[in-house]
């Protein structure tokens, strides 16, 4: 009987434990004053010095009954006494995730100020002080620069009545986007001034919908160019699975490159050639090899891992072994057995020293973004505090906003086969509609992440006009301006984009 009395209560605590976990807190959050810090500056970009005034704030978003819902963080750039508005562009900077701050392309490549890391990615960032420098290739002599922390991140959270499903989707994210985009535009009466959208990574897929989102809600806006920086507009050529065909073509030629650069394969031969005669084996044999599959002929395997094995560095052994399918963790991993190195997976050219030898894929984590991250967020803090004089009472979040994301709304009677997410087809419509946008695509040859040559595949399908798609290929990976030949020329191409544009 006490056993049973023992047993009962104890079931019944787990029971209600577990109810008070489940039960969600319905109540509204509380809407705190909006925080503002504006401060004046001055700085040297592109050879000319400009007066900048910087704007740290917060700005309430809204439900369609007008309850404040969230408050964006956002920091604004823009230059003092300007003149003419109208003739001034202004640029909306964002990252990607889903789920990451704006921290990356504000401290490492748009800002005023940022952070120096190893130019050539041999070195760890190691541990405080960092090198915090002033960004003369910075874009103020040229352009407004607004970073925008979408919730969850930065200093952005939900408020009121908010919740995290009202952001936690692609179109829900895409919408909020578009209605701060809305709101500082009319703030800061720009409607007329040229507008751009910068963004990276998922940050693309976001802008590529954003630009047609933008041209609805009654309030259209049409952009005069995006700059999407290690595009991902199109998830079938960005996801290493076994079963997608499509990322073994579009991954191969990054392969190559990475190969190249660790002296793995094409020596003797430039990076461009090399990566070259990778594309035309790709199309022209690759692609109806894998088609094929288990009709191929021994001889028809043998001949294709043989080709694999010259392009990857690979062994042919492992290559056959793998079905002539290499996926991308075990890339990292087998590129430089021979050396016990795990490449990294933004950028090929880092290594990281892990203990397991044999894992199938790195198990540490990615080697590019953990030999740089601590210098990237505390530069960052560093910066805000100490020259911005930016004081808040919760600490900026780099990553974390994307729980549960939800990738397509749908509803629930509509069936739907889930197939990857593709914001192409949006940028296609867009560029169609509005002739005067343009797009300027920026790869990096060593990306693991986002290849370039998947780049290259969606930007030829999907309804977008070519005529007015630059596309450029950088000698780094996923965040290009961490090396500092390719900030350089990444500067000088978006100059050139924005001023003929």
């Amino acid at each position: 009987m006490r056993n049973h009395f023992l047993i009962t209560t104890i079931l019944f605590l787990c029971l209600f434990s577990q109810a008070q976990e489940t039960k969600k807190d319905t109540s509204p959050k509380p809407i705190p004053e909006a925080k503002s810090f504006v401060t004046k500056h001055q700085g040297v970009f592109g050879g000319k010095t400009i007066d900048y005034t910087t704007t740290a704030k917060e700005t309430f978003l809204t439900n369609k009954d007008g309850d404040s819902i969230a408050s964006f963080w956002s920091v604004a750039y823009t230059k003092t006494a300007m003149g003419d508005v109208t003739k001034r562009p202004v640029t909306f900077v964002f990252n990607g995730g889903p789920g990451s701050a704006s921290m990356w392309l504000h401290m490492g490549f748009f800002g005023p100020k940022i952070v120096k890391v190893d130019s050539d990615a041999k070195n760890d960032d190691g541990a405080a002080p960092y090198n915090l420098v002033n960004n003369e290739n910075g874009l103020l002599d040229l352009t407004d620069l607004v970073f925008i922390d979408p919730v969850g991140t930065g200093y952005s959270r939900l408020v009121g009545k908010g919740e995290g499903k009202d952001f936690y989707g692609l179109k829900e994210d895409v919408d909020s986007f578009a209605q701060f985009i809305r709101k500082w535009v009319t703030e800061n009466e720009r409607w007329f001034s040229p507008k751009y959208l910068a963004g990276e990574s998922y940050g693309t897929t976001r802008a590529a919908a954003l630009g047609k989102a933008l041209e609805g809600s009654g309030q259209n806006m049409a952009l005069n160019g995006m700059i999407l920086i290690s595009q991902a507009l199109d998830y079938a050529g960005s996801t290493s699975e076994p079963n997608n065909i499509t990322s073994f073509i579009t991954y191969l030629p990054s392969m190559a490159a990475t190969a190249w650069y660790h002296k793995k394969a094409g020596q003797g031969k430039t990076l461009e050639n090399f990566t070259q005669e990778c594309r035309d084996f790709t199309y022209n044999t690759y692609v109806p090899a894998l088609y094929k599959g288990n009709l191929l002929t021994d001889e028809e395997k043998n001949a294709i891992a043989e080709k694999l094995a010259y392009f990857t560095g690979l062994d042919k052994t492992y290559i056959l072994r793998s079905n002539l399918r290499i996926l991308m963790g075990r890339f990292q991993k087998q590129l430089l057995l021979d050396k016990g190195l795990a490449i990294g997976r933004l950028d090929g050219r880092f290594m990281g020293d892990e203990e397991d030898k044999v894992s199938e894929k790195p198990h540490l984590g990615d080697a590019a973004s953990y030999q740089i991250s601590a210098a990237y967020t505390a530069s960052l803090n560093h910066y805000f505090a100490s020259e911005l004089k930016i004081k808040m009472d919760r600490p900026y979040i780099t990553s974390g906003g994307g729980s549960n994301w939800r990738w397509r709304t749908v509803p629930d009677t509509q069936y739907w086969e889930p197939m990857p997410v593709n914001t192409a087809p949006d940028l296609g419509e867009t560029m169609r509609r509005n002739t005067a946008m343009k797009v300027m695509v920026a790869s990096g040859y060593y990306d693991l992440i986002t290849p370039f040559f998947d780049a290259e595949y969606t930007f030829d399908r999907n309804g977008i006009v070519k005529e007015r798609v630059q596309m450029k290929y950088y000698e780094a990976g996923h965040m290009m301006y961490t090396h500092e030949p390719d900030l350089i020329q990444l500067s000088k191409d978006i100059r050139e984009f924005i001023s003929t544009n």
